[in-house]
């Protein structure tokens, strides 16, 4: 499950990616994250507290190019920038985000074109401009709600 948002972000944000990151280690779910800073620290963060798995998907080469926070477990070095978002959103079976800018929208689009489910918390304003509803784009009010409504969608689809 990967958790998506900016690499620097509000205090509320860090509460929301850490308390996210833990619940999914309580759900014995794997974090995939950005690997850096902001969001993607705090929800490593979260879920190494845990007890949990983290996996870092990092734009450089090389740790010396993008080193990872200190809570990813594995670092996956793409040397794509930020085209490495594809890789992690298509190695999640569904994705939440936290705040964020335009590199969390990107992969928010990303994910739903390849028809991965998004919860957001606390992110985008997203509505379809023909008014098409997207089931697969959802929103929760807590880290809890988000992991629980990401885990339902995983199930749904079958690929848990």
């Amino acid at each position: 499950m990967a958790v998506i948002g900016g690499a620097t972000c509000a205090d509320r944000h860090r509460t929301l990616a850490v308390e996210t990151g833990r619940a999914i280690a309580k759900a014995e779910a794997v974090l995939l994250c950005g690997g850096r800073g902001g969001v993607m620290a705090a929800a490593a963060e979260g879920a190494r507290l845990a007890g949990g798995r983290t996996v870092g998907i990092l734009p450089g080469a090389s740790a010396v190019e993008t080193p990872p926070n200190p809570d990813i477990e594995l670092a996956i070095y793409t040397g794509l920038g930020q085209a490495r978002n594809q890789i992690l959103v298509l190695s999640a079976a569904a994705v939440i985000g936290i705040g964020g800018g335009w590199g969390t929208l990107t992969e928010i689009g990303l994910a739903r074109k390849h028809q991965i489910p998004v919860v957001l918390l606390e992110s985008w304003d997203l509505e379809r401009p023909d008014g098409v509803s997207e089931a697969g784009l959802m929103r929760a009010n807590n880290a809890e709600q988000a992991v629980s409504l990401a885990l339902a969608a995983i199930d749904q689809k079958g690929t848990r």
